[in-house]
Parts: C-alpha cells; structure tokens; sequence
C-alpha cells in the first residue's frame, strides 16, 4: 500500500516552553512545511499523566500553539491543533493498548526516568502513554516524524505496535513511520550542567533559556553559563568531553543553520570571553523576534482558539475515516 508523505509531531503542554523544545522540535517544524503534509499538535491529553493546573494547562496549551504560529507554521496549509478534540486519538489508543505487549511498556526507558522508585504509584497513563504516542501517529498514517535523540524509542514501539496490528490482522494497513534527526542541538543540555536535558525543573534559574525570556535574561544566561578554562578547539571531535562547551557550540550551530564544525572554524582557538557574548548577541537577535510574536498571539486567545478548533475539525476528518477502517478491521460494529 502506498501513504501520503505526511508528518505528524507533538509537544507537551507541560508550561513554560524553553530553548530545547524550540531547537529540539519546533524549528525544524518548519521547513518540513514545504516537503510534506505537516500535522502539528499540541499533546495535552499526554501532559495529564502527571497532575496538571487545570487553568495553567488551558494556558500552556496556548503558548505551545502560538510557538508554532510564531515560529513559521501555517495553519491554514498544514494543520495545528489539541489532541483532546479529536476523540479518535483516545479510541485508537484504546485498541492498541490491547495489541501493544506489557513487556514492550517495561522496556520504556523514559518511564523508569520519570516514575523512579515510585513506580507503583504512578498513573496508569504514565505507563501507557506510549501506546497513545503511536495512536497520534497512527491515526493520520504518518510516515515521517520529527525526533529528538531521546524520543527514538517511542518511535520504534510505534513501528512496533503498527507491525504487530497489521500482522495480527493480515492487513498492510498501517505504514512503519520513518524518524527525521537532523541538524545541530537535536538534545539541547542545561546550561549548569552539561549532563543533564534542560529543563523548566532545574534548580538554577540561571540553566534554562525560556521562550518568554526577554533580550537581557537571554543574554544574561548565557554569559553565565557553566563553561571550562580551555579554548575551544579546531575539531568538534575535541568536545566529546567538554560537555558545556560541545552544548554552547551546537546550540550556536542550530541557531545560525550552520555545523558545529563550522562554529569552530569561526571561533576555534577563541576563548568564552569571545564566544559567549558572539553565541548571546546571536541567540537574541534568533529569539526575540519570535518572543514578541508569541507574545502577540498570547494576547488575543480568542485567534488562537479559532485556529486550533480550525484544525482540529480538518485533522478530524482524516482521523475519522482511519478509525472506520480500524473498527472495520477488528470486527467493530461502526
């Protein structure tokens, strides 16, 4: 069976949108605009697993949207909306809970990172969210997804569950999604500490770059983030243990749509006193025009309302006739 080139991604509305889901995520969104259909949404059924502020939810979910509509994407081409209105997605996560293995569940490594030692204690949505992962993409036959280093495993287990569902069923229904990984800072650290994912959770307020952030938090923040007394090298290769370093270097290298080995032709043998104000002046003059326009639309949520219910009703016509041919197939009186 041939599929539309079609890709869909989503991002959590968790609050509090920072630099990792912009260079991680939403920018390279956009470009896709002009190779695929694009289906971007705002994942907030995926955010309850953990308790949410049922007001602080309405309004992250909004500021993920307007990310979206401030970083490039157009609604009325391509689609964004909340995975909430389209009920489908509950439905055919449903049915692929009864198809996905718990073995397969067990095996999520960012589940044993988030639930810890209190594992038994979690939601049971928690666990199973990745079953609803592969039902967003499943349900509008995605075949390309945009992924950060961190997100490969989920989807493998969604090529996984669309394997086992058409085997199970003898139907070559579902396509097996293909990950896009490209480009500099795909997994953007902290910016105290090159080990760890930033984070709105960091301690330091000094580690997290946030979409809202004015011109002189950013620059501020960069100038003091965490770096070592070394010069930085010729070759990125020279970087793989100097965490902090290797961080500011890619983060420059997504921002300018250069290679990191590009940053160090420009800047290898520099100091930080040269580089760290080069990487702010930069990261403002990228930021702060898509600040000013997200905040923009954050003042009128009645636009953004609009569009998402907008896009909701066009993803729900394509959810609508995947789920028909699901029930069919399972044996579902529809």
């Amino acid at each position: 069976m041939s599929f539309t080139n079609r890709v869909f991604s989503g991002i959590k509305p968790s609050g509090d949108l920072h630099l990792g889901n912009y260079l991680g995520a939403i920018k390279r969104f956009v470009p896709l605009q002009e190779t695929h259909e694009c289906i971007y949404c705002v994942v907030d059924m995926h955010a309850i697993t953990v308790w949410q502020d049922p007001k602080i939810l309405t309004q992250s979910t909004r500021e993920v949207a307007a990310a979206y509509l401030a970083a490039g994407i157009e609604p009325k081409k391509h689609i964004i909306f909340n995975q909430s209105q389209v009920a489908e997605h509950a439905e055919l996560a449903w049915i692929f809970n009864c198809v996905t293995r718990m073995g397969w569940m067990q095996r999520m490594t960012q589940f044993k990172d988030k639930a810890g030692k209190n594992a038994q204690n979690v939601s049971l949505g928690l666990f199973a969210y990745p079953s609803l992962m592969a039902a967003d993409i499943l349900l509008y036959k995605a075949t390309h997804v945009p992924v950060g280093e961190d997100q490969k495993q989920h989807l493998e287990l969604t090529r996984d569950i669309a394997t086992k569902f058409n085997n199970d069923f003898e139907k070559d229904f579902f396509p097996l999604p293909e990950p896009i990984i490209t480009g500099a800072a795909t997994r953007v650290m902290s910016l105290r500490d090159g080990t760890k994912k930033m984070s709105k959770s960091e301690s330091s307020s000094l580690a997290t770059i946030y979409m809202l952030d004015d011109e002189d938090a950013i620059a501020k923040k960069i100038k003091k983030a965490r770096t070592d007394p070394e010069p930085l090298p010729q070759n990125f290769a020279d970087l793989e243990n100097r965490l902090e370093a290797k961080n500011l270097v890619s983060i420059y290298a997504a921002l300018a749509d250069i290679s990191p080995q590009e940053v160090l032709n420009q800047y290898g043998g520099e100091g930080f006193g040269v580089f760290k104000p080069a990487l702010a002046q930069l990261a403002v003059e990228k930021l702060a025009p898509m600040n000013k326009e997200m905040r923009r639309y954050l003042d009128d949520p009645v636009q953004i309302d609009e569009i998402l219910k907008d896009g909701a009703n066009r993803a729900r016509e394509i959810a609508k006739v995947t789920m028909k041919q699901v029930k069919d197939i399972v044996g579902f009186i529809s």
